[in-house]
């Protein structure tokens, strides 16, 4: 693993709270998912960089050194964003939008009422798996929108990235089974009847892992693997009977697949607009977002078995006013 910013954003957050919990509370993130990265950063590093005690978190020699050289990177790193932004603008063309996204059903759709709305809009994109990645790029003024995923309760980045998100929608997680399987024409299914899987999804660096762990756990069962995979290898997994895939209720049809809600919607997506308040962006960010939930709403639409489960849990769905074409 190749140590990132993020990372001493942790390592920092840690030293400063004096405990995991805390500083997990400070970075908008789950306790487990601080407490995973943490042991990945150790050992990347090869070695513990804080012993736990009565007193809480405390830096060991080699955490000492990290945070040594932390507390100079992350402030001339910021300083380095902020410059560039001023430099560069915030704007390339008037009629261009500079949108980042992770994987999920809401860009292409954004695109198309973008360009309805006016004419020679150009819509620039920037795919990534990592949420913490974008809003870096927003700090940065390098991107005008964020369009993120979480499956709790938080918001991507930290509180010193100053940026504001807004709900889209809220997605639910179904499974993806081979049209062969005897559940697949199911109308729902209790988690606890996979007990017995492997399974495979996206790749991410949120709390997702622990948020299915737990959800597993509330069934009665530890799951036997979990496989991080692109969607093609997904699918692929999925169609041979290998692995039950976990996906947004909003994921497009394939053939040989069936996706199959959970029984009391266990799982959850939340999908966020980001953008700085400071941003010429910020002027638009109201429509931007009732764009995004239209879009996401046309994705909704195209799984009919979604919209009528989705009357039972109504939960589930956009989170805003839908703009009109």
């Amino acid at each position: 693993m190749n140590l990132e910013i993020r990372h001493l954003r942790v390592v920092c957050a840690i030293a400063d709270t004096g405990s995991v919990t805390k500083a997990a509370s400070l970075l908008g993130l789950a306790q487990p998912a601080v407490t995973a990265q943490l042991q990945r950063i150790e050992r990347s590093l090869g070695g513990p960089l804080f012993e736990r005690g009565r007193h809480g978190a405390t830096p060991t020699a080699l955490g000492e050194l990290v945070l040594a050289r932390a507390r100079v990177v992350l402030p001339a790193m910021r300083g380095l964003q902020e410059d560039a932004a001023q430099l560069t603008g915030t704007r390339v063309r008037p009629n261009q939008w500079r949108i980042g996204a992770v994987n999920g059903p809401i860009l292409g759709g954004l695109m198309s009422r973008l360009a309805a709305e006016k004419d020679g809009v150009e819509v620039l994109t920037h795919p990534s798996h990592w949420a913490d990645q974008l809003c870096d790029l927003a700090v940065a003024g390098r991107l005008d929108f964020c369009i993120v995923g979480v499956c709790g309760d938080t918001v991507p980045g930290t509180p010193e990235d100053g940026l504001t998100w807004r709900e889209i929608a809220i997605d639910a997680i179904f499974v993806m089974l081979p049209e062969s399987h005897p559940l697949a024409d199911r109308w729902e299914i209790d988690l606890a009847e996979l007990a017995d899987a492997q399974w495979a999804s996206m790749p991410g660096d949120g709390c997702f892992g622990d948020c299915f762990a737990a959800a597993c756990a509330r069934a009665g069962f530890t799951p036997r693997t979990m496989y991080e995979m692109d969607i093609g290898n997904a699918v692929d997994a999925v169609l041979s009977g290998h692995a039950v895939g976990l996906c947004k209720a909003t994921f497009r049809r394939v053939d040989g697949i069936a996706t199959v809600p959970l029984a009391g919607g266990p799982l959850r997506w939340r999908h966020l607009l980001g953008w700085h308040p400071r941003s010429e962006a910020a002027g638009y960010a109201d429509v931007m977002l009732a764009h995004a939930a239209a879009a996401y709403a046309e994705s909704a639409a195209r799984n009919p078995q979604y919209l009528q489960w989705g009357k039972a849990n109504p939960q589930f769905g956009p989170r805003v006013s839908i703009a009109s074409r």
